[in-house]
This record gives structure tokens, C-alpha cells and sequence, in this order.
């Protein structure tokens, strides 16, 4: 990794994002589309930032930036991994798949559903990856399928054939049974109950006493009123020709 130490002593931010633009060249148009210009915000252990902004102002386009599925056009996004701090708008690939596995998480309302995997192990994988035995991430995973109301019964069966609210319990499950130094959510209730959206919560709020830094955007940001530290608001910008 291209790692820079610091010798400052102050407790340095999780997430400091400096100047960070991207936009989308719509060749077969010859337009430019522009989602955000100069986005600058620190992100500290423990916080919680809320995005908030109208449709099309690149609420989702900013937590994908930061998680490195888009490339920025310009700007920074220093991270301060165990290691020390990298910058994620230049990181090599294979340095941000390592952070995926280890340090970084994103929780979308979607599940990929993989055929033939029960939901037991979807949600257990992460855990094994990380060198729990199979046993103990089995258990893990069926205590948080529970939490969020994913019937016995269709623990062991297939997420594939679930319906869109199911997967979703699936894969909040998945994404939040172990903790990440840095978690990324982009409308993560949107399909759910609100038994579910309370379960999410909670969960939530145990993962930001215990250190994790949240960033996201939420159809119901009511449900997370209270966790919020800091808000960020995105405004929709021009198509150039």
C-alpha cells in the first residue's frame, strides 16, 4: 500500500475527503453530467454523518466514490487504515480490496444472491473469511437473521428465492455481523419493516459506541435522528453540453 505515517499526536480523523469531484461523460449525448464538485468533510471514530440532498444530487455516487467502485475526477480521500493513511482516490485495486475485506464496509439495500447458498452461510462468510470457525459463524449468523426477522425456516434456504424484503434482512445481516473501522450505507432501510428498521438501528448504534465511523444516506433518516453527529448536504448540479 502507499501508506504515509503521521507523527502528529492529536488522534488524526477516520475519513478526511478534500476537493473530491466526479462527473460522467455521456459521450452518445456529448454532455457532461456533473455529480459533485469540491466536496470537502472529516470524519472522526465514532461519528455518524448524515447525507441529505434532493434526487440526482449524487447522494449515493458520493458513497460509491468513497468506496472506490468510481474513480473520482479530482480531489483526495485520505483514509487512516491500521497501517496508516492512504489515499482511496489513487489506492492500487488490489490495496482497496484488502481494505474491503478488513476495515471498510458498504451496506446497500440490495442482495447479490448467489444460487444454491443458504442464508445461514451468506451471512456466516464474512466471519470465516475472518478465521472464525464454521460453527461459532453459523451460530453468529443465525442470531442476527433473527434480529432481523428472517423466519427459522428459511435459514437454511436459498436467499435467491426470498422476496426483496427478505434479501434485504440477508444482507444487513451480512454487512454488519462484523465490524468495520469504516461503514458506508446507502439507504439501507428502504425495504424494510419497521421491526427490521428498529433491529438496524440498534445495531447501528452499538457498532458507533464501539468506535465505527458511519457516513450514509436513509429513506427514513428519522429512524437514525439520533445517531447523527454531522449532517452533509449535496445539491444537484447542471448537464453541460
Amino acid at each position: 500500500m502507499n501508506i504515509q505515517t503521521s507523527a502528529s499526536p492529536a488522534v488524526p480523523p477516520v475519513l478526511k475527503v478534500r476537493g473530491l469531484c466526479k462527473q460522467f461523460e455521456m459521450h452518445h449525448l456529448a454532455r457532461t453530467l456533473y455529480a459533485f464538485q469540491d466536496i470537502d468533510f472529516e470524519l472522526h471514530s465514532g461519528e455518524f454523518i448524515l447525507l441529505r440532498g434532493e434526487n440526482g444530487a449524487g447522494k449515493s455516487t458520493l458513497l460509491r466514490t468513497l468506496y472506490r467502485s468510481y474513480l473520482p475526477r479530482a480531489g483526495h480521500i485520505y483514509y487512516h487504515a491500521r497501517e496508516g493513511v492512504i489515499d482511496l482516490a489513487s489506492a492500487a485495486d488490489v490495496d482497496i480490496a484488502v481494505l474491503r475485506r478488513r476495515e471498510i464496509g458498504f451496506v446497500t439495500q440490495f442482495l447479490n444472491a448467489r444460487p444454491r447458498v443458504a442464508a445461514e452461510e451468506v451471512v456466516a462468510e464474512p466471519l470465516r473469511l475472518a478465521g472464525r470457525p464454521h460453527t461459532e459463524a453459523i451460530a453468529e449468523a443465525r442470531r442476527w437473521l433473527d434480529a432481523f426477522g428472517v423466519k427459522k425456516q428459511l435459514w437454511p434456504a436459498y436467499p435467491s428465492t426470498f422476496s426483496g424484503g427478505e434479501q434485504q434482512k440477508v444482507n444487513l445481516a451480512r454487512a454488519l455481523i462484523l465490524p468495520q473501522r469504516l461503514l458506508l450505507l446507502d439507504e439501507p432501510t428502504a425495504s424494510l419493516d419497521q421491526a427490521a428498521r428498529k433491529a438496524l438501528v440498534a445495531r447501528l448504534a452499538e457498532l458507533k459506541a464501539s468506535g465505527v465511523a458511519m457516513i450514509g444516506v436513509f429513506h427514513h433518516p428519522d429512524d437514525v435522528a439520533e445517531l447523527i453527529d454531522k449532517e452533509l448536504y449535496l445539491k444537484a448540479m447542471k448537464v453541460e453540453e
